[in-house]
């Protein structure tokens, strides 16, 4: 925009703005470097306030749980938890108060498995859960993903990586949403700290920037669960899709760019017994390589008539993709494909019409649970929290035991299938 000065002629609106006639603003400085400057205030503002405010995963702790509790995850009675705690050869709990109540953190039911489990015997492996590649027991990849935001897609991977983890299965959480929601609640603060630049993308790069994927694995305060956490960088992975879904057409499609996730998590697969993927909610190439790395695929599903539309369409979108990445060999052989109904509520006579319909067209691919919409589980989020961490006394009892029934009822019949594609019973 210009404006005429005294003589007729026409001048930048910015110097007619910069005061009085003869006088100029300085030349701005450009852009980038503006922006930089800001970005290196900004981040070393956050990090103080982020680690005031949200301790690191190093710091977090994780609540003690009680003995019924403790007794419940493990498979045992309280009253044989108990006499072990009293025998003498196992380990004791770290938290005994004065009145002799027991609090057991997760580490000391961890213990106490590898304990039970070293005794031998036919229960082994059902105190101690790990995978047996001997008996071709594969490592088991499931993608939770929709393309929708809000679809409930990061608090089901989220809860179920924790309750794999309590569970005493190897669990490996792979945030690859660029909006880095997992990561938070996971306890790594995206971009702050040192590891604000850790994503799996380091591990995708083919160029200077490659780095080991184990190097960017980090331990969470749940024993057993490790993260690869998320930051904006991995929006640079999305920006080719366009370019190679046109190369698909051309018959130039390979399967190399499909299989970044599949061949990164190849190089620590040993180390775990599950790995959860929690997809961003677009159909893009962190989408679709996660889906070829996949040995399992949740897609969440609000029931709401546009939500069923869209995932029809999403469906619809990926089939196609799919196929010619199966063609390019990158596609992992799959255990299972499911729907989970998500933010249900019981009373909404529409939504039940709709979840009706959904089993109708899809029979026993719909779980059985729903995961309901509940305070419990958004208030925990905001405080950072999931349900397993927040505990029954933060909220009303009818609440929070409604709320945590429908996760542990999702998470153990996904548990069932992932047992069952190891030829596992129960």
């Amino acid at each position: 925009m210009a404006m005429i000065d005294m003589n007729g002629a026409f001048s930048p609106m910015g110097n007619f703005l910069g005061g009085m006639p003869g006088t100029c603003l300085e030349d701005p400085v450009p852009i980038e470097e503006q922006a930089a400057a800001d970005a290196t205030l900004l981040s070393g503002q956050l990090s103080g306030v982020g680690h005031r405010l949200f301790a690191p995963a190093g710091r977090r702790r994780l609540r003690a749980f009680s003995s019924t509790e403790a007794a419940r995850l493990i498979g045992v009675s309280d009253g044989y938890l108990r006499q072990l705690s009293l025998s003498g050869d196992s380990p004791r709990p770290s938290n005994v108060s004065l009145t002799g109540r027991r609090g057991y953190t997760l580490a000391d039911i961890h213990a106490l498995r590898e304990h039970l489990a070293a005794q031998g015997g036919t229960k082994e492996r059902y105190y101690l859960p790990y995978r047996n590649p001997a008996a071709g027991e594969q490592l088991q990849i499931v993608a939770v993903t929709n393309c929708s935001a809000g679809s409930g897609k990061t608090t089901t991977a989220t809860h179920l990586a924790q309750y794999l983890a309590l569970h005493g299965y190897r669990v490996l959480a792979i945030d690859l949403d660029p909006q880095a929601a997992m990561s938070a609640l996971l306890g790594c603060q995206p971009g702050l700290g040192p590891d604000a630049k850790a994503s799996i993308c380091g591990a995708m790069t083919d160029d200077d920037e490659h780095v080991p994927f184990r190097s960017v694995i980090r331990k969470t305060h749940f024993p057993g669960l490790d993260i690869s956490p998320s930051n904006l960088r991995l929006q640079e992975f999305q920006h080719g899709t366009s370019r190679r879904l046109a190369m698909r057409k051309e018959g130039l499609l390979d399967a190399k760019p499909f299989a970044r996730v599949k061949t990164a998590i190849a190089t620590v697969g040993d180390d775990y017994d599950v790995v959860i993927l929690d997809c961003p909610p677009q159909l893009g190439y962190l989408t679709v390589s996660a889906l070829c790395a996949a040995t399992a695929v949740i897609v969440t599903v609000n029931p709401r008539m546009p939500d069923v539309v869209s995932v029809s369409q999403f469906l619809d979108m990926i089939s196609e993709i799919l196929s010619q990445a199966r063609e390019a060999g990158a596609m992992s052989k799959l255990s299972f494909l499911r729907y989970l109904i998500t933010q249900y509520e019981m009373s909404d006579a529409v939504q039940t019409q709709i979840v009706g319909f959904l089993r109708t067209q899809f029979g026993e691919r719909v779980l059985t649970t729903p995961m309901v919409k509940s305070t419990a589980i958004a208030d925990a989020a905001l405080a950072g929290q999931t349900l397993f961490e927040a505990g029954r006394e933060t909220f009303p009892r009818a609440i929070y035991d409604r709320a945590i029934e429908s996760v542990t009822s999702v998470s153990s019949e996904i548990e069932r299938l992932i047992r069952a594609s190891w030829g596992r019973a129960g």
